[in-house]
């Protein structure tokens, strides 16, 4: 009986020190950046050793897949089906864009260290790609649903991290202004 027990507190010293780690390397993912983040600044921050470190993560992709997944379950990209439940067009449109600007504004730092990094840094485009990319097409079919085919770019550039940041930082709009903006802007 005592032997079960030591196994289950084992267990659950792992999984807090794998916790530990991740929750590590997310927070230095949302200063430095991916590409920046160093195993010694993660272990050091976890206050692990860089072996036991490597015991839970044996490669960078394995710590970055973690990351990604952490940072997801934490706040998941906005849901599709309220969405879907409203008609194409103005009414549907807003409230997308809304959503998702009101995701990028909640995760701002991290989103920007991690579309930096994205650009020259391979394994970070790797797992952006894949954990972005599904549902952000997903999201702009239901957007672009009743909108003319031309306006597909203007759809992709309102969708764009990007563009929300230069109208809310650099513009001075709040998010739900920069959401109505971006509405009439496609929908006119």
């Amino acid at each position: 009986m005592a032997r079960s027990y030591t196994l289950k507190k084992r267990a659950e010293q792992q999984a807090d020190t794998r916790r530990r780690i991740v929750e590590a390397a997310v927070d230095l993912h949302s200063t430095v950046g991916p590409a920046a983040t160093t195993i010694s600044m993660i272990a050091d921050r976890a206050g692990v050793q860089r072996q036991t470190f490597y015991a839970h993560f044996p490669d960078d992709r394995a710590l970055a897949m973690a990351c990604s997944g952490l940072a997801f379950e934490r706040d998941p990209l906005p849901a599709l089906e309220p969405l879907l439940a409203l008609a194409p067009g103005a009414a549907r449109l807003e409230e997308g864009l809304s959503r998702l600007y009101g995701w990028y504004e909640r995760n701002a730092q991290l989103t920007a260290c991690v579309l930096r990094d994205a650009e020259h840094h391979v394994l970070t485009r790797e797992i952006a790609d894949l954990r972005f990319g599904p549902p952000m097409s997903a999201y702009r079919a239901a957007l672009a649903e009743g909108l003319a085919a031309h306006r597909g770019p203007l759809l992709d550039l309102a969708m764009s991290y990007h563009s929300w940041r230069t109208l809310t930082a650099e513009a001075g709009l709040t998010t739900p202004q920069a959401a109505a903006l971006m509405t009439r802007t496609l929908a006119g």
